[in-house]
Parts: C-alpha cells; sequence; structure tokens
C-alpha cells in the first residue's frame, strides 16, 4: 500500500495536466458558443482555408521527416561504426543545440536567412545576386530539420549500435557482400530505430506553428498558426479545439500505422 501511495503524486500530475486538459479541448470543440453540442468545430476543417492549411502541415511534415531521414541514416551508420568516444563526442556536437532554448534557436536562424543575414553576404561576396531566403516554404523546412534532425540521429544511432557484430561477421564468413550484408541485416534490424525517429520528427513537424511564424512571416499557413490565432486572436476556443481535435485524431491514426509497421517488420525479422 506504501507504494501504491508513491504514486499519488503522478496520478495527481497525470490528472491535472494530461486527462482534464483534453476533456476541456474535446468539450470546447464538440458545442458551440452556447454549450449545445456540435460537430460543426471538427467539420470545420473541409473549409477551404482549414483544409488548405492541413494539407501545408502534412506535406511540409513529410519533407522535413524525410530530409532528416535521409541526412541523418548515413550520419548514425559512420558514427556506429567509429570509436566509441569520438562518435560520442561527435553525437554531443548534434545533441547541444537542443540545450538552447528553442525560440532562441530558430531566431537564430534569421541571421543566417534574412537578406542582410550571413548566406547572403556569402552570394554577394562571389558575385551572386541576392536571394530571398526568409518568409518561404524553403525557411520554415530549414527551421524544422535543423531543430529535429537530433531526434532522428539519436534513436537511429542507438538501433546501430545495438546491432551484434558477430551477425555482421557471420555473414561475411558465409560470402555475403556488403551491399547484401547493409540490406539483408543492417537496414532490417535498424527500422525500429529508422520508425521511432519519423515518430519523433513527424508528430512535432505536423503541429508546428513558432517556425512558420517567424520563418515563414506568417505568409504559408499551417493548421497549427490557424488554431492559435483561434485560441488567442479571434479568442474562438470552440473552433480552435474542434481543429486540434482533427490534428490529434490525425496524429493518433499515423502512430499507429507507423506502431503497426513496426511490429509487422519485427516479426517479418523473426521468419
Amino acid at each position: 500500500m506504501n507504494r501504491k501511495y508513491l504514486a499519488c503524486p503522478y496520478i495527481i500530475w497525470g490528472v491535472s495536466f494530461i486527462v482534464l486538459p483534453l476533456f476541456m479541448v474535446f468539450y470546447y470543440g464538440c458545442t458551440g458558443p452556447d454549450g449545445a453540442f456540435t460537430l460543426s468545430n471538427i467539420a470545420a476543417i473541409a473549409d477551404s482555408v482549414h483544409f488548405k492549411a492541413f494539407i501545408n502541415s502534412v506535406w511540409i511534415a513529410l519533407q522535413s521527416t524525410v530530409i532528416c531521414l535521409l541526412l541523418s541514416y548515413p550520419l548514425a551508420y559512420i558514427l556506429s561504426k567509429g570509436k566509441t568516444k569520438k562518435s560520442g563526442m561527435l553525437i554531443m556536437l548534434f545533441v547541444l543545440p537542443m540545450w538552447i532554448n528553442f525560440l532562441l534557436r530558430v531566431l537564430a536562424l534569421q541571421v543566417l536567412l534574412s537578406k542582410t543575414g550571413i548566406l547572403n553576404g556569402i552570394f554577394s561576396a562571389i558575385g551572386l545576386p541576392v536571394r530571398k531566403l526568409m518568409y518561404t516554404k524553403g525557411a520554415i523546412l530549414v527551421g524544422m530539420v535543423y531543430d529535429y534532425i537530433p531526434f532522428m540521429i539519436l534513436p537511429i544511432y542507438n538501433a546501430l549500435c545495438k546491432i551484434e557484430k558477430d551477425v555482421i561477421e557471420a555473414a561475411q564468413d558465409l560470402g555475403a557482400s556488403s551491399g547484401i550484408i547493409f540490406r539483408k541485416i543492417i537496414l532490417p534490424l535498424s527500422m525500429p530505430g529508422v520508425v521511432s525517429g519519423i515518430i519523433m520528427v513527424f508528430i512535432p513537424s505536423i503541429s508546428e506553428f513558432v517556425v512558420a511564424d517567424i520563418l515563414g512571416g506568417s505568409k504559408i499557413l499551417l493548421l497549427g498558426n490557424v488554431i492559435d490565432q483561434e485560441f488567442n486572436v479571434a479568442n474562438n476556443w470552440n473552433l480552435g479545439s474542434g481543429l486540434a481535435i482533427v490534428l490529434m485524431l490525425f496524429i493518433f491514426i499515423s502512430m499507429a500505422v507507423m506502431n503497426r509497421y513496426s511490429s509487422e517488420e519485427g516479426d517479418t525479422m523473426l521468419w
């Protein structure tokens, strides 16, 4: 019983900061200003502005996830083959920016991408015209990739480090080439890390709005921006909660699909 009592603070914390906020979101999302039950707030996702913002969110989240994966897997593979101390130091360099405030990291990218920034300064120095880098989808992608790439590197690196060297050596003894070893052994065994990285990058990316506000200049509207405006500008908590429910359901479905794929991949490896 004493051990059960020790769990009480965690239960109180979970109810106060997880259960109750979710209940409030669902309550406001399924009711109107008069408190009557309605699904119009959820159905508002079909509105052209909201639906376009939703598609933009999904598309940019997919792009940032794919870019993070393409950059992270080769890097994690190279680091997993190196010496432990050197690899640990390099991993620390990628994790180090995560210790800095998220907002400061995004603001720092303005110095890099603005018209008078570092990149345009380099372009001018070598005789190239100044380019508009800020307030574009490209700037939003750069911000998301920069902020979320450590969440892709770490799980893939951990999965690759857990692969037993004996398995690879056995395949080499049986005459398997490097390409076959990578395709048949390393890639399947690292898939749990890949799936974890995809989930950890895609989910925060699809609900992102701070990066779009700062680097996109509110010109590229994401669903997170719409929800933020409904809560903080229009003071329409009902519509904001309804759109948040749609985004939440899409995230849950995406996680279920990814977890199902991950479990099926594990079953295939056993056979």
